[in-house]
């Protein structure tokens, strides 16, 4: 056993030991094959060999289980022996010269051991020293031999040492072999299954028993095999797919140097060839797989085409008596088992197609998401997240319906083809009738395929339909403030119809095929002395039936191909859309911190104009940069050409080191909170704290149920907007990056919190003092702490210098400054701390020269002079100290409790055990009784028809022949004609009807969900993934529209031709009864096994799919934050695991459909030999007219069979999809939206007043109360300021007056009006808001600002002027008519603000809510808005929740709230003279 791995050592050269030990290790490196081992040797063994390489001590001594390195392993272990033999076989050469015992004679030992070492000798060809050592050992046992040595203790010691060093290693490959094993956890029977159980597929019989005795759970399902899991499959293709689009980027290159119109010209032609580019890309990736498959397809028809061959010789063998009785059995038997084979032929055809769909689907999605990850700003914008959704939902499966039906597209012509040979064999020159019919439906089915693909635009529908969904479910808060809910829902339910409409016209294109009626009329009509025999009839018949299948196959497979074609050409298009450039940013990660960019023009797509012209920057290491503007001036478009998410058009951008991105929008996962902060890195518990308290989360945490393990919502839904705010930094902060990149993270929290997040984390004295930091800011009182500031404007950067040297200057920033610092106003006191300033100090341009010239010094020294400390912060330290200690105590409840508590979404459940009656009720109470009688009755019709057709023929075989004729005819055809004619009419009003069926079922289904979901609280969609909803509208509204119908078409149609195959059976052979009863409940006993665990499976698949789609969603949404922290590798592993989790579930679903048509197809096949046996029994007493009716339908029950299970598999999984779908009708649902008979006045509220009496809130059921004993009386015309910290229940006042949440206790009156006795339309309607998030649609701009179009252009642009917006609309090449992008991502985020306060000024309503609306625009802009509230909204009632104190001072009140309660309440003035809360406020934003 060691010769194999004891080759020869080298001799040591005078380098030493190291030199052999290299030596050794490079010759026993070429003995391994994998392609893993020979890397990791070349990393073990070529590397300079130290004792932590060679010999590692902690994994040899000092631990439990000891073990030899692998580079020790294979070289001492490996040569010691070697150096034994090769060192002693010169001396023991000698001693053997010089003692001879005489010959031995060749014995069986000898032999034995020359044998062995010579099959060594063979093993180890390729290794020069396993070669050398074989001769050596063959030469030693010869040389022995010769000499008379009996017994070798020479080549005993080396046999023994040999194999006591084979030892370690046999060790170290045994526990890596159990430790495969042990690793996955419950690996696929298929990988160590025999072949018969392949081929039969009983390896999965343990899974259908296991899903009958209780239902299947996901931990019951097999892991996926390598060659099926996300990182193999899409490792491959990537490779691939990397290769052709460099050679297509390639050709586009050459194309640089020739016109635009050239150009533009090959940008189209690589548009189109995308999806040829990415089908032959997949060819080349599963194309050998699936031509392994393709072979079984081949096979399969070669027994099928053979049955009728053999049918023929036993309709001969029942016509002739005097043939004896063996044959008959023979030919009964050779069709029993041709019929076996081409079933199991057939399920390792539909087996390798299904896993090669399903690998498709794992490659496309991968490709997909890394596309997502990599995607261009420009292309960003046309391909939304609903879009990208759609392309790994509708998309994927349509190219997994293609690898099933492809082969179908060049087979079934060849199918028919060969028919139309063996019925001209048969039938002689009538057969020409088949073929003209044939060449008749060819065209007509390729004009219908063309039509179809037309019809394609359905998916174009969808896909908007989908999109529009997307931005639904991510702004519904925002529909729900505004009341928008109706218009949304018709804007889905137009998209719906036309998708429909579509739809319906495409179900209805179907043809009839009359070949059988054409062939045989012809036949009789050519000469009326051609008869009808049975052999003539039966065995065309046979072959008509063939004929079938490629003819009803081909139109769907050109369908299937045609979409798939379409979406080739949308992946292929989305796959080859611009990337971000590597080179816009050359990143250097030696001397870190240093941020470069010289003569940098940007632009935000490669053929737009520039967004940043003529930028230059350099960013010293550890130095604090704050960038300041207008807004739309150009300072997020700074950030993002730093992190290389523009185009650039000319210059270099240099970073060097580890960035960390803040985003203006914070981007929150659904994740817990202490997920979202440590973002993949290990948790390191004091800089963790460090970061929660720099960050002042600390007392967030205490508010949280379940603190840092509390789980947030998608997009940070249960978070408010500052909260979210603070989460993005510190997940920055967290990871201890060189360089920073802020972009205004300061402007979502009020000024307090703002203050201490730039003191503990940005300021010169924050933890973050030592990095680089750039920081887009509009507060004033933080730029004389800035080392550097740019100012921007227009896409330039106008000036740059230090405060002072600005405002020395005098120009735009120095002006700015001077009129607008007063909103910013700081309180200055001296580092005695002790006396208090009895004027206020106002920052301005006349005092800095003046400190400039006496302190001689810079801003940084400047600081330390012009800072103090106030009385009264002492409040606010031990404010934070309670709120540390608080932190820092540990939770008295369990690890369980606190993921409860915490826990927020709730995953997609799965159904158990069988469909529930009530689905199918449900489903076809949709439908009507009105459409379901007159269905099932053309289905009795069709076959009854199909009955007395295949009687009537049978009749006619059987009918004697007089004079070489037989009588009648021209009536037997009339007959067999109509009955014909009867039988294509009924099918073509079943189809019809069922298609017509299934679109009413799916327009109330969606509809109702649609309604549901719209009229679901907003504590739905905070516990509720959106992947969850979209998995409902897309793919289960998809299986609705299509999978179903056609199931119910299918199963149908084949049930009741299976009764006509029963009936006809035993009217030929009474005795089948015997076989067919018994056959029928075995085949019910089979078929409950299966639909228990296929529906089971059919849950946990769709179940697993929704994460998928959230993920995705999720990740495109912060796909510039995931690129910024360098996080793709980690979100694409959580891809690949999600995917995999899904296939896991889908593999074994189309299995069981093998396992079961294998199953029952056996019976089937039975029930052929059944009748043939009983045929050839009673030879003497049957016709060969039955016979042949007989048998021939016998042989129709396996296709029957399988038909059956595919159809009542795909419609009992599909029904599920109903489930799914009336699932949330039962989910709890918000007030009705308007109550009958509760009639408002037009003009209410009049007055504006608003009365909160005992009001209470609770967020959820169990939570603490989030307002408590609220008692308020807002009178009409006044302008109320609220303010507090975080989580002191200011945004849940709004929350409250919109009845976003229902009162737990208490009332609010609205002009004496009880808001919860009126309609949530009625009352969301009357009052405006203007929130914190500015969320805008995808759509026009004038969609955004009135989707119900009530008001004219003039009103619209009269509040676009109003909100200073007039000038940028009026620039648009569209004007009103401009395309906002999903989100609004094509304007700022100051000008969606704007927006906002068009809306409002729009309704101009009495009440007006401005949730800390003006928290991400400049101060000039927060300026001109407020002006424009204070103008505008004058006779209205204002409510304020602000963060700016400065915007309410002239306010008639002020709210002060902490912890639920209103502490304080009187005007501005008044509350300041008091000295309380509000005072210690407004001190700190330096107002007092």
């Amino acid at each position: 056993m060691s010769l194999s791995f004891a080759p020869t050592a080298p001799q040591l050269s005078a380098g030493g030991l190291y030199t052999s030990l290299t030596h050794a290790c490079y010759l026993a490196k070429c003995q391994q094959v994998h392609v893993y081992l020979h890397q990791r040797l070349d990393k073990l063994c070529f590397s300079f060999v130290t004792v932590s390489v060679f010999q590692n001590w902690n994994l040899t001594w000092f631990t439990p289980n000891p073990d030899l390195t692998e580079c020790f392993q294979h070289t001492v272990l490996v040569w010691f022996p070697c150096f034994y033999l090769w060192l002693c076989a010169p001396f023991y050469f000698l001693y053997l010269g010089f003692h001879d015992y005489g010959r031995i004679s060749v014995s069986s030992l000898c032999v034995t051991k020359t044998v062995t070492c010579w099959s060594c000798l063979i093993i180890t060809w390729s290794s020069f020293s396993a070669l050398s050592f074989a001769v050596l050992t063959v030469c030693v046992i010869h040389l022995e031999r010769m000499k008379g040595c009996r017994s070798s203790l020479f080549l005993f010691v080396f046999w023994t040492l040999a194999v006591v060093c084979s030892l370690v290693p046999l060790r170290a490959n045994i526990q890596a072999v159990v430790g495969e094993v042990c690793c996955s956890e419950n690996p696929c029977p298929v990988e160590d299954a025999s072949f018969l159980s392949k081929i039969l597929f009983w390896w999965f019989s343990g899974l259908v028993v296991k899903g009958y005795r209780s239902p299947l759970k996901a931990e019951d399902l097999w892991s996926l095999r390598k060659e099926d899991t996300s990182e193999k499959i899409i490792g491959d293709l990537e490779r691939e797919w990397t290769t052709q689009c460099a050679k297509l980027q390639h050709v586009t290159a050459l194309g640089c140097r020739i016109t635009e119109q050239t150009q533009l010209l090959h940008k189209l032609r690589q548009e189109q060839s995308s999806g040829f580019l990415l089908l032959r890309t997949l060819a080349k990736t599963f194309g050998p797989f699936f031509l392994t498959g393709t072979l079984c397809l081949i096979i399969h028809d070669a027994f099928m085409f053979s049955i009728p061959q053999v049918l023929s010789l036993l309709l001969s063998f029942v016509g002739d008596k005097d043939v004896p009785l063996w044959k008959g059995y023979l030919f009964a038997f050779t069709m029993f088992l041709l019929s076996c084979l081409q079933s199991l032929f057939n399920h390792q055809y539909m087996y390798s197609c299904f896993t090669v769909g399903m690998r498709v689907k794992t490659a496309v999605m991968g490709l997909v998401y890394r596309k997502a990850l990599v995607i261009s700003s420009a292309a960003r914008r046309t391909c939304t997240v609903g879009e990208i959704v759609n392309l790994v939902s509708a998309d994927t499966q349509k190219l997994m319906d293609f690898v099933v039906y492809f082969n179908a597209v060049w087979l079934a012509p060849i199918e028919i083809g060969l028919c139309l040979f063996f019925l001209w064999q048969r039938l002689g020159p009538s057969a020409l009738a088949g073929i003209t019919t044939v060449i008749l439906i060819f065209p007509l089915n390729g004009l219908i395929a063309k039509m179809r693909s037309k019809l394609q635009v359905q998916m174009k529908y969808m896909d908007g339909r989908i999109k529009l969904m997307t931005e639904i479910l991510s702004g519904i808060k925002i529909l729900k403030f505004y009341a928008w809910e109706k218009a949304f829902e018709e804007r889905v339910l137009g998209y719906r119809e036309k998708e429909l409409k579509a739809l319906k016209k495409s179900q209805i294109l179907y043809s009839i095929s009359i070949i059988a009626f054409a062939m045989f009329g012809v036949y009789v009509l050519i000469d009326e002395k051609n008869v009808l025999d049975a052999q003539k009839v039966f065995v065309s018949m046979a072959l008509i039936n063939i004929l079938k299948t490629p003819l009803s196959q081909l139109p769907f497979a050109m369908s299937t191909t045609m979409q798939a074609i379409v979406s080739l050409k949308r992946l292929g298009k989305f796959l080859c859309q611009d990337e971000l450039k590597l080179d816009s940013v050359v990143r250097a990660p030696f001397s870190p911190g240093d941020v470069t960019i010289e003569d940098g023009t940007f632009s935000w797509s490669r053929d737009g104009p520039p967004c940043l012209r003529r930028i230059s920057v350099k960013v010293p290491r550890g130095c604090l940069v704050a960038v300041v503007g207008h807004v739309g001036s150009g300072k997020s478009s700074l950030l993002s050409a730093m992190l290389g998410e523009t185009e650039k058009k000319s210059g270099n951008v240099t970073v060097k080191g580890s960035v960390a991105y803040v985003p203006q929008q914070a981007w929150i996962q659904n994740a817990t909170l202490r997920e979202n902060i440590v973002f993949g890195q290990e948790k390191k518990e004091s800089w963790y704290q460090t970061v929660l308290e720099a960050c002042a989360l600390v007392r967030d945490l205490n508010i949280l149920p379940a603190r840092d393990a509390t789980e947030i919502g998608e997009k940070g839904l249960n978070l408010s907007g500052g909260q979210k705010q603070r989460v993005s930094l510190a997940r920055a902060v967290y990871r201890n990056a060189d360089i920073y990149l802020l972009d205004d993270p300061l402007s979502a929290v009020d000024a307090q919190v703002g203050q201490h997040i730039f003191d503990r984390v940005i300021g010169p004295k924050g933890i973050l003092k030592n990095k680089t930091r750039v920081l887009v800011t509009h507060g004033l009182n933080f730029l004389p702490q800035a080392d550097l500031i740019l100012v921007m404007g227009d896409g330039e950067i106008t000036e740059t210098g230090s405060y002072i040297e600005l405002l020395n200057r005098r120009n735009a920033f120095a002006d700015f400054v001077q009129t607008f610092a007063g909103n910013e106003r700081k309180e200055i006191s001296t580092n005695k701390g002790k006396l208090r300033m009895s004027h206020k100090f106002i920052i301005t341009s006349l005092y800095f020269p003046l400190l400039v010239y006496f302190t001689g010094m810079m801003l940084v020294n400047l600081k330390c002079f012009i800072s103090f400390q106030a009385p009264g912060n002492q409040c606010l330290d031990s404010a934070w100290q309670t709120s540390l200690l608080t932190s820092l105590k540990s939770s008295s409840s369990g690890k369980t409790h606190t993921e409860e508590l915490g826990k927020l979404t709730e995953a997609d459940k799965a159904h158990t055990g069988r469909v529930k009656l009530e689905m199918y009720v449900e489903y076809f109470r949709t439908i009507g009784l009105a459409l379901i009688v007159p269905i099932v009755f053309l289905y009795a019709f069709q076959q009854a028809a199909s009955l007395g057709y295949n009687y009537w023929l049978r009749l006619w075989a059987d009918d004697p022949v007089i004079n070489g004729t037989q009588a009648d005819a021209d009536v037997k055809l009339a007959v067999f004609g109509a009955l014909g004619i009867a039988q294509g009419v009924a099918i073509f009003g079943t189809t019809v009807a069922i298609s017509l069926g299934g679109i009413i079922a799916s327009r109330h289904l969606h509809m109702d969900l649609l309604s549901n979901v719209l009229h679901s609280p907003m504590a739905f969609f905070e516990s509720t993934p959106s992947g969850n909803l979209l998995n409902r509208f897309s793919k289960e509204v998809d299986a609705i529209d299509c999978m179903i119908p056609d199931g119910f078409k299918m199963m149908l149609g084949y049930v009741f031709k299976l009764m006509e195959v029963c009936i006809i059976v035993l009217i030929a052979t009474p005795f089948a009864g015997l076989v067919i009863l018994p056959l029928t409940l075995f085949y019910v006993f089979i078929q409950s096994f299966y639909v228990a665990t296929s529906c089971q499976l059919r849950r946990l698949e769709s179940v697993s799919r929704s994460p998928i789609y959230t993920h995705f969603n999720e990740t495109v949404q912060g796909a510039s934050v995931i690129r910024a922290f360098g996080e793709q590798p980690r979100f694409i592993l959580q891809a690949n695991g999600r995917v995999d989790h899904n296939q896991t579930s889908y593999f074994p679903r189309f299995v069981a459909t093998r396992w079961l048509a294998v199953n029952l197809e056996f019976l089937g096949n039975l029930l052929v030999l059944a009748a043939a046996i009983l045929s050839v029994t009673g030879k003497d007493t049957l016709s060969p007219g039955i016979v042949g009716l007989a048998v021939s339908h016998s042989l129709q029950v396996t296709g029957i069979l399988s038909w059956i299970v595919r159809a009542w598999t795909d419609v009992e999984n599909n029904i599920v999809s109903v489930e799914r779908v009336k699932e949330y009708a039962e989910t709890p649902k918000e007030a009705p939206w308007t109550i009958e008979n509760r009639s408002l006045p037009s003009a209410w509220p009049q007055t504006g007043s608003i009365e909160f009496q005992q009001y209470g809130l609770q967020y959820r059921r169990g939570l603490d109360w989030a307002l408590k004993e609220i008692t308020l009386n807002v009178q009409e015309r006044e302008k109320v300021g609220i303010v507090g910290r975080t989580g002191a229940g200011k945004s849940s006042l709004a929350l409250g007056i919109f009845r976003i949440l229902e009162a737990a206790k208490g009332e609010i009156y609205i002009d004496g009006v009880n808001i919860a006795q009126i309609g949530l339309q009625d009352l969301r309607s009357r009052i405006t808001i203007i929130p914190q998030d500015p969320i805008l649609f995808s759509g026009s701009l004038r969609m955004n600002l009135d989707p119900f179009d009530g008001y004219s252009d003039e009103d619209v642009w009269r509040a676009l002027e109003l909100a200073h917006l007039k000038n940028f609309v009026s620039g648009l090449p569209d004007k009103l008519n401009h395309e906002c992008s999903e989100g609004g991502e094509n304007l700022s985020l100051g000008q969606r603000q704007l927006v906002c306060l068009a809306r409002a000024l729009l309704r101009k309503t009495k009440i007006l809510v401005l949730d800390e609306a003006t928290a991400a625009v400049d101060l000039e802009t927060d300026n001109l808005i407020q002006s424009t509230i204070r103008t505008q909204f004058e006779d209205c009632t204002v409510l304020t929740i602000a963060h700016r104190l400065n915007t309410i001072m002239d306010y008639t009140r002020v709210i002060v709230m902490d912890n639920g309660y209103i502490t304080e309440m009187d005007s501005p003035t008044n509350l300041i003279a008091q000295r309380g809360q509000f005072y210690c406020m407004c001190r700190e934003a330096g107002l007092a």
